[in-house]
């Protein structure tokens, strides 16, 4: 638990006052305990401010602002300084820049400007934290270490080069194990000696940034980039703990960002922290997605949200503001999915460079007098109102989402079937159907334990990692219900395909066999026609991207495709294995398809919605110490009337007492537990 100095819900954000001069510091404090802003996140992008050159560090600036943010009450999520090297450090240690996709070499500039492999960056990047910490591990601000900062990217240099074939040596033991493992056989790729290995970009390997020629080789590049940049954080985190071990240290992830393995990440994270920024047209059931993918890479613990904007952002396409009460709503979202903090990017506007539009609780007039602040504020006194009754509270959930970053990789970068076929909007297909019926759902990786789970969804589980075939055939056998989808059990986990006809090891499992897949072009549909209708179910629904040609051997055939030559074969089967059973959804289907067969097979487990709203109507529950709390939230620009039935319930938010037919406001939240 991250909260014993500071027991409520963390509020505040980035805050970079060696932007500003010193005169505006004491305002700064005064509008913080304006807005209830106790937690300011300090240092993110200041190494050269802290480090001017190889052997000198100037720490007085910083010591100032740490105890002036002590005196006011507000604590520090203290920052490593490390997300962009020093301008001296790049002119004078030139290994420290990254070379792009292309085999450029960059200049200094931007941000994620180092490569991960550089010996400069990572000995004078762990000697900062270190330094840090042994001078602010007594701080009375000190409250929490934020490293680096939206850790990402890749690079193609020497150095990567050489610690790669390192990272292969230790990977696969021996060259043949590694050409055996790529395929190398194919295109003349044998290797003789790890030096003739060179890195997978458009200088050798790819065709563009997503396709290349050989998958497998990529495919462990994109796993040693992960692992690089894991390992420079973890060089911080060493010499952090060892001064502070008993502070905890995070580093802010961003959701489904494709670049870095986060469950990887999450077991050398004391507390998973990460930074929320939908577009405008987000849908909210992707934004829940991700809260729960966050709260799920460690098993349900409860996680921070590190950043959101009070108001705007600055780098889409259009940064249109947040309507009045939203940035409340989605504060409020993340908290009902498993934040602890609610914490902004930024505290105050900054006035130059690509940010300066950002949006910011103190605006660039620099009062609080703005429509912006007044909200902050106001959620301040609501945040403090609740003090710890939420804390630690946790989620419970009996359905559960399979996500793997590896088999998000493999996907993406196999040459077809489709280039239509993206792995998150699979995954959040099936997601939003349950969202919609607010049906609790767990995102979990490949090694997360089964149990206490009724329901466990994979879709397009393209690549099956070692054991993890048995592991599900064990939860199906003692009555568990399992479903996959078309492209399932395709490969192994070097990107070889599993002989024997797909879906592989899979296949005495979901009792099938896929002999063909079709590609539909984005105009093309099927049809999955319903041989037996489910209770609840239509006869037709339509489906696309990717048809599978599947002949059932044992599973029950449930739907067929209703068009083209493959006309009257299995779309939807069910295979009884055990006390449980394996279902298996040939195609992408519409919307409905999915709510529909989504109410059915959760209906058949005892699963129910946490509350029946109307559409827009999002509800979740967390519960502490055996206490619920029940999160009703409106995204709809109308109020809406809520059915609570004969049960009465305490809004904690308001201290009223709501019972029967309720009318909840556009945009609003309740906070309910029950009191009778």
């Amino acid at each position: 638990m991250i909260h014993s100095k500071l027991p409520k819900i963390w509020y505040g954000g980035d805050y970079n006052p060696d932007q500003w001069p010193k005169e505006v510091w004491d305002e700064d404090m005064r509008l913080f305990n304006v807005a209830g802003i106790d937690v300011a996140t300090v240092g993110v992008f200041s190494w050269p401010a802290l480090q001017p050159d190889e052997i000198t560090y100037t720490f007085e600036w910083l010591d100032e602002v740490l105890d002036k943010m002590a005196a006011n009450g507000v604590y520090a999520c203290l920052a490593t300084a490390t997300a962009a090297v020093p301008a001296w450090m790049a002119k004078r240690y030139p290994d420290v820049l990254r070379v792009d996709f292309e085999g450029r070499k960059r200049k200094y500039g931007g941000r994620h400007n180092f490569c991960p492999n550089s010996p400069t960056f990572r000995l004078y990047a762990a000697r900062l934290a270190g330094k840090l910490a042994e001078r602010y591990k007594d701080h009375p601000a000190l409250l929490l270490w934020h490293i680096n900062n939206e850790y990402g990217g890749h690079c193609y240099c020497e150095y990567c080069e050489k610690a790669f074939r390192v990272w292969l040596k230790s990977r696969y033991g021996t060259l043949p194990a590694l050409n055996k493992a790529w395929n190398t056989s194919f295109w003349g790729h044998t290797f003789y000696d790890w030096d003739e290995i060179v890195l997978p970009n458009l200088l050798s390997e790819h065709i563009n940034n997503e396709k290349t020629t050989f998958q497998g080789i990529t495919l462990d590049y994109y796993r040693f980039q992960s692992d690089s940049l894991l390992e420079c954080y973890k060089a911080e985190y060493r010499e952090i703990k060892a001064a502070t071990p008993n502070i905890q240290i995070t580093t802010n992830l961003m959701g489904t960002f494709k670049p870095l393995d986060y469950f990887k990440w999450a077991e050398h994270m004391d507390i998973v922290s990460w930074d929320n920024y939908p577009r405008f047209n987000t849908p909210m059931s992707l934004v829940a997605l991700r809260h729960d993918l966050m709260r799920g890479l460690k098993h349900g613990a409860p996680f921070m949200l590190m950043e959101q904007t009070p108001s705007q952002q600055n780098w889409q396409a259009y940064n249109s503001l947040k309507r009045p009460g939203v940035m409340r709503l989605w504060s409020y979202q993340a908290v009902a999915r498993g934040a602890d903090t609610v914490m902004f990017f930024q505290l105050r506007r900054s006035i130059g460079a690509c940010e300066k539009y950002h949006g910011a609780v103190i605006e660039h007039v620099g009062h609080e007098h703005t429509r912006v602040f007044r909200e902050c504020a106001e959620l301040g006194r609501e945040l403090n109102q609740l003090g710890d009754s939420l804390l630690d509270a946790r989620t419970e959930a009996k359905v559960a989402i399979v996500f793997d970053w590896d088999n998000w990789w493999a996907i993406e970068m196999s040459s077809g079937p489709s280039i239509d076929l993206k792995y998150v909007d699979e995954v959040h297909k099936y997601y939003e159907a349950l969202y919609s019926q607010n049906i609790a759902v767990d995102l979990i990786g490949v090694d997360t334990p089964l149990d206490g789970y009724e329901i466990v969804l994979a879709p397009v589980l393209y690549m099956v990692k070692p054991g993890y075939a048995d592991r599900l055939k064990a939860f199906v056998e003692r009555g568990g219900t399992f479903l996959t989808t078309f492209f399932s059990g395709i490969v192994n986990e070097t990107d070889l395909v599993s002989l024997g006809g797909y879906p592989g090891e899979l296949r005495p499992l979901l009792g099938i066999w896929a002999e063909e897949i079709d590609a539909l072009f984005p105009h093309m549909s099927n049809q999955i026609v319903m041989n037996q209708p489910l209770e609840g179910m239509k006869e037709t629904y339509n489906c696309g991207l990717l048809c599978d040609l599947i002949h059932s051997e044992g599973a029950e055939v449930l739907a067929v495709y209703g068009s083209d030559f493959y006309q009257g074969m299995p779309a939807l089967t069910r295979n009884r294995y055990g006390q449980g059973e394996a279902w298996y959804v040939a195609s992408s289907p519409d919307a409905d398809f999915l709510n529909d067969f989504v109410w059915q097979i959760c209906a058949a487990r005892g699963i129910e919605p946490v509350l029946s709203t109307p559409a827009g109507v999002e509800v979740t529950r967390r519960a502490k110490d055996g206490i619920p709390y029940l999160f009703v939230m409106n995204h709809n620009d109308t109020a809406v009337q809520i059915e609570l039935e004969t049960t009465s319930y305490l809004n904690v938010l308001n201290d009223k007492h709501y019972t029967g037919t309720m009318a909840l406001a556009a945009k609003d939240v309740w906070i309910l537990f029950q009191v009778q």
